[in-house]
């Protein structure tokens, strides 16, 4: 059988085949978007983008380890995880600027379902990832559009206060403390008489220096051609050194650190031993034999995960569902090199943009950086200083929790303060159960609305009653109740008009109901008018057959209808 393709007549000149290659041509750059700017591509573009890159790169290193800490998996899972993205989305990303790799939050929901099980952990890379593509392929991203911003924020600041003060052991040199967040709280606190003087002051040093490099960075003045060339340069400096902060102050700790060790002066706790050299590529495990012999089936590690493959999926495109399609391959691919699941970070996203990126080609130098600290560093890595890591965590995750936020909630709408605490304290409880329960109290908001429309009743003789909303059907009970309330259950009864210029929908549940009042009024002997119905309700309500059923343009049109009818009588 001859290809597909060969059975199609083909006419070159035709204005149809153009069209169709050209239809072709946008779908297949849309699909890689690579080829839309490598043709462009030129040496000035090269230049910045590895200025970017290198810089990103020397903020991801250090946070990839202090990340891998936080879902409880040794520091150089963070680095396996950190670079293919660059790879990955330099080829499928549609923004030059957004940067993929571990993350704080996203490392910390992984810990809860991982259990500090690497073979969970790449297997749920793998899974999340299909899930994320199918999503994209399926175009299922409104799912999102549930998620309502208190619910994120909620959800964000109780992350960032766990994960804060996660790193609080650490700093003080602690052990064997729970992860649960209160059991973690109460055990911190009691065991604070065993800290570690060297780690406590190793880690408030990094913090206080991580703090002032921020602050001076915020505070520089924009440049002009006003300054001098040395002021100039003294501004590039300290922008420079703050925004690779993070690896200046872990390397400051590691060199000190090494020094002392090999002065048999042993103040601190070390990362400790961590495996050389770049990981093999090859498939994620699907099942997994545990050190006593037991073998955990595919099955069971599905089981394990649970709710944890909705919720890492979905949180993990938050951040935008336009480019799913990348995250969720990123993941895919990445579980080949022993990644967790990765999404995109806001902050090197802004470093990114600040060093002035100019294609996701900057992700490429990144990943290459992270790829020569995994060949030539990690013995290097066993002397970083657990308390320099969690200064750099706290110091990460800080900015999520913003109480401006929850002043604004309170100034623009004091209810929405509701889904915010339930998903904040819940969360502190129990991480991945918090957006759940912020989701539902949102959805139980939206559906209070949907099922309570507002009713403006007045009185003209005969009532008025004003919709806001759309009627489908679980607002027909609350429709019926006031219109029997005030129109049908009173003496003498009261003709309505009901006013619907602001119904877009209406449902079978709603038509039948309006049968069963229509049928009331006629009864009672009085009138039920429908104004300004838009055209395509009303085709449905005639559709249905509705009794003696009357409709106006307008509701001055209806005031004259039942005037008229009144004068009649």
């Amino acid at each position: 059988m001859e290809p597909l393709i060969s059975q199609i007549p083909i006419h070159r000149n035709s204005a149809q085949h153009k069209w169709v290659s050209c239809c072709s041509f946008c779908t297949f750059h849309r699909w890689i978007p690579i080829l839309t700017w490598l043709p462009k591509y030129n040496f000035r573009w090269l230049q910045m983008d590895i200025i970017a890159g290198v810089t990103v790169g020397l903020t991801t290193v250090p946070q990839a380890l202090a990340y891998a800490e936080v879902a409880g998996l040794p520091v150089q899972y963070g680095l396996y995880s950190a670079f293919m993205g660059g790879f990955m989305y330099c080829v499928l990303g549609t923004s030059k600027d957004v940067t993929l790799g571990p993350t704080a939050i996203m490392s910390l929901l992984c810990a809860f379902y991982i259990g500090g099980d690497p073979v969970y952990a790449v297997l749920l890379s793998f899974l999340c990832g299909l899930i994320q593509v199918s999503l994209a392929l399926l175009r299922l991203g409104f799912l999102l559009d549930f998620i309502s911003y208190p619910v994120i924020k909620g959800f964000t600041s109780a992350a960032a206060v766990t994960i804060g003060f996660g790193q609080i052991k650490s700093i003080l040199g602690l052990k064997n403390i729970p992860h649960q967040f209160f059991l973690q709280v109460y055990y911190t606190f009691q065991k604070i008489p065993e800290a570690r003087l060297g780690d406590v002051v190793l880690g408030v040093s990094c913090m206080l220096l991580l703090i002032v490099l921020m602050w001076m960075k915020s505070t520089l003045p924009p440049l002009s051609e006003e300054h001098t060339t040395h002021v100039r340069v003294a501004q590039k400096i300290v922008w420079s050194a703050a925004t690779v902060r993070n690896a200046l102050v872990v390397v400051g700790a590691t060199v000190m650190v090494f020094s002392l060790e090999s002065a048999d002066q042993h103040y601190f706790t070390l990362t400790g031993k961590t495996s050389k050299g770049l990981p093999p590529f090859r498939p994620p495990a699907f099942s997994e034999i545990t050190p006593n012999g037991t073998i955990v089936s595919f099955s069971d590690i599905v089981l394990d995960l649970g709710g944890g493959l909705a919720i890492i999926p979905l949180m993990g495109l938050l951040e935008s569902i336009a480019i799913s399609k990348a995250f969720g391959i990123t993941n895919i691919i990445g579980s080949f090199v022993s990644a967790y699941p990765v999404t995109g970070s806001f902050g090197r996203t802004a470093v990114n943009s600040q060093t002035g990126v100019c294609t996701p080609a900057g992700g490429v130098i990144t990943g290459v950086i992270v790829l020569l600290s995994l060949a030539y560093l990690m013995p290097v890595f066993y002397y970083i200083p657990k308390a320099s890591l969690a200064a750099v965590i706290i110091c990460a995750v800080t900015p999520f929790v913003d109480y401006h936020q929850v002043i604004e909630l309170w100034r623009v709408r004091k209810l929405d303060l509701l889904p915010f605490m339930v998903t904040f304290l819940v969360s502190l409880w129990e991480i991945q159960y918090g957006i759940v329960a912020g989701i539902l109290v949102s959805g139980a908001m939206l559906l209070y609305h949907e099922a309570r429309p507002k009713i403006k009743v007045t009185d003209h003789g005969f009532l008025l009653m004003e919709l806001d909303s759309g009627l489908s059907f679980p607002a027909t009970e609350h429709l019926s109740h006031v219109i029997y309330n005030n129109a049908l259950q009173v003496s003498p009864p009261r003709s309505v008009v009901l006013n619907c210029q602001h119904v877009s929908r209406i449902d079978f549940t709603v038509v039948n109901e309006l049968r069963n009042l229509l049928k009331q009024f006629r009864l009672q002997n009085v009138t039920l008018i429908f104004s300004g119905l838009k055209n395509s309700l009303l085709e449905v309500l005639n559709a249905a057959d509705l009794p003696q059923l009357q409709h106006t343009e307008s509701v001055e049109a209806a005031f004259e209808s039942l005037l008229g009818h009144t004068h009649n009588d």
